[in-house]
């Protein structure tokens, strides 16, 4: 069975098919969008050793071209970016045509970022192959790239025609990879749903451990939140905001360990969502059993929760709020947070002492001695 969420933003809507099989059959799903039967593939390496010989069947009879770059954050750069953009116009993509992003949140983003300024745009499908993927950068137009100074501060708005999700491409993932997609899962649980998190403690072991029907409604219900967001918000005026949970802690912590397999992007929004909950608490927006129950869940799940769980050296606690200061959510000088009244109850403020956020990242400095 495919589940399908829409992404409803008028005439750009598209559709998220979620299933098993559907590499299979990505020749079907992509035929009505061609003007004439030629993709052009942008994958990585570790993608294209596992999957691009499975999606090249899978095509069928359609021509098909492909990029293989190399694996990791450090893709998600002006070299590589500028790469891309002069291969598909070596191969001739015209607008009409269609780039297909395979692979994780690196390619997407890179990928749609090509895809949103060849010839001022060209249309482009998101074939997510990691957990992460499939529940977050695949969905929503965020495109980019990271910049010395930052994460994802270069980019653009370009929403995707189609997105297909094959939940079967998910059992080819390390548990550290896989794990570090949950991340992503647990947050909109976090932000806005606790009978969702309700559902991942009772249900997250199983999934982690490959139930495939499990996956596939994470992923469903996953979607189905941020689309539900995006549509109000696409462009991350308001609500869009709230899907940040975590990041303005994490996109720090990736700076600090400089884009790295000492971390990942998903481990770094985990670890930030454990110290959103614990700075809100400290301000007195929610119990105290929250932080506790946020790190008791994702330590059940075998995940990082703390700065202690990162290996090697991490800047002081000044030199992690600069790092925040990079932040792109920062808005008038001033850094924006999303906290919490509770578990599902996420919301976002710049009202938040520096001094009790120095206090919480001193403590968790604290607890790596």
């Amino acid at each position: 069975m495919v589940d399908i969420v829409s992404v409803e933003l008028g005439a750009r809507a598209y559709q998220v098919r979620i299933g098993a099989g559907l590499l299979a059959r990505a020749g079907a799903e992509i035929a009505p969008l061609l003007r004439r039967p030629r993709v052009a593939v942008v994958t990585d390496e570790t993608v294209g050793a596992l999957h691009l010989a499975a999606l090249r069947a899978g095509l069928g009879d359609m021509e098909m071209v492909s990029l293989t770059l190399p694996a990791g954050e450090s893709t998600k750069s002006w070299p590589h970016f500028t790469h891309t953009v002069e291969w598909l116009l070596e191969q001739k993509v015209e607008r009409k045509d269609i780039v297909i992003a395979f692979g994780g949140g690196v390619i997407g983003d890179l990928v749609g970022f090509a895809a949103s300024v060849l010839r001022r745009g060209v249309r482009f499908v998101q074939i997510p192959t990691t957990l992460l993927a499939q529940v977050d950068s695949s969905v929503g137009g965020k495109t980019g790239i990271n910049a010395p100074s930052g994460k994802n501060l270069i980019g653009a708005f370009h929403q995707p025609s189609l997105v297909l999700a094959d939940i079967d491409l998910l059992g080819t993932l390390t548990p550290r990879d896989f794990l570090a997609g949950y991340g992503e899962v647990a947050k909109y649980g976090l932000l806005g749903s606790a009978d969702f998190f309700d559902w991942l403690e009772t249900n997250g072991p199983a999934l982690a451990k490959g139930d495939t029907a499990l996956r596939q409604e994470a992923v469903r219900r996953s979607v189905q939140m941020k689309a539900d967001i995006v549509a109000r918000d696409e462009t991350e005026e308001g609500d869009r905001a709230l899907l940040n949970l975590g990041h303005t802690f994490g996109h720090a912590l990736e700076s600090a360990t400089g884009y790295s397999s000492r971390l990942l992007h998903g481990e770094g929004v985990s670890i930030g969502c454990a110290l959103a909950f614990e700075l809100s608490q400290k301000l007195g927006l929610c119990a105290q059993e929250a932080p506790s129950r946020v790190r008791a869940h994702l330590r059940a799940m075998g995940m990082k929760t703390d700065l202690a769980d990162i290996e090697g050296p991490l800047p002081d606690a000044e030199g992690l709020i600069a790092l925040m200061a990079q932040d792109k959510k920062v808005l008038d000088g001033k850094l924006r947070f999303i906290l919490a009244r509770g578990i599902g109850e996420a919301f976002v403020t710049s009202d938040v002492p520096r001094d009790t956020l120095k206090t919480v990242l001193e403590e968790a400095l604290g607890r790596r001695r």
